[in-house]
């Protein structure tokens, strides 16, 4: 699948200033991302290695009831500001917002999936009952956008050991992994050990929700 980049702007945001810029793949399906102290001039870099940040960056799926309406469920409206105001305070970096509701699987899929984790089932098995991947996320996208704005090398904020194979496999060195463990709560204490214990996620502290203070 071939991305193509279509048109970016200036974004004020409540964490600072970025730019955002938008791909489009044959397909019509868009992604964005934000920027800051980006592009990087490739020579440039190369000539002032020790100036020169290595950028912070985010992978970050659509989360339309974390992201937008502050769903309790997920750590994902957190995850995102968190990260957003990491990378304004590291001055070079991105955010990549990827279109792709409810691990890839869409948002009514994923509000049917919310229905039968309220009667019992977690995050994966949801997933499953429906006839679903318990993960249907793609990362192609993400070289294509990285390259756009010059950036090889990154620091990750991320938990998910897929999305650092994925960058190593194509071409992206990742220099870093720094984790993201925010937004824990009774609601969604239960989802975070599921992509802890099942699904691979690696997380660098306990939970320390009252939940899982006897798991």
């Amino acid at each position: 699948m071939s991305y193509q980049f279509i048109t970016s702007a200036a974004l004020p945001t409540h964490h600072g200033d970025f730019d955002i810029h938008v791909f489009e793949n044959e397909d019509g399906q868009e992604h964005v991302m934000l920027t800051i102290g980006l592009p990087i001039d490739k020579k440039n870099k190369q000539d002032n290695a020790d100036d020169q940040p290595i950028p912070l960056v985010r992978i970050h799926s659509e989360c339309l009831t974390g992201d937008a309406f502050g769903s309790l469920k997920c750590d994902c409206g957190p995850q995102l500001n968190t990260a957003m105001q990491a990378i304004q305070d590291n001055g070079c970096g991105a955010i990549l917002y990827l279109r792709q509701e409810g691990r890839g699987i869409g948002l009514t899929n994923k509000i049917r999936a919310y229905a039968l984790q309220d009667q019992g089932h977690d995050t994966l098995d949801a997933n499953l009952m429906l006839g679903l991947p318990a993960d249907a996320r793609i990362y192609d996208m993400c070289q294509p956008m990285l390259a756009h704005v010059g950036v090889d090398e990154v620091h990750l904020i991320t938990n998910n050991p897929d999305k650092v194979a994925y960058l190593s496999e194509n071409g992206v060195k990742v220099a870093k992994r720094i984790p993201l463990v925010v937004g824990i709560n009774d609601a969604n204490a239960d989802y975070l050990a599921t992509k802890r214990d099942r699904m691979g996620h690696l997380f660098d502290k306990e939970f320390n929700t009252a939940i899982h203070l006897n798991k």
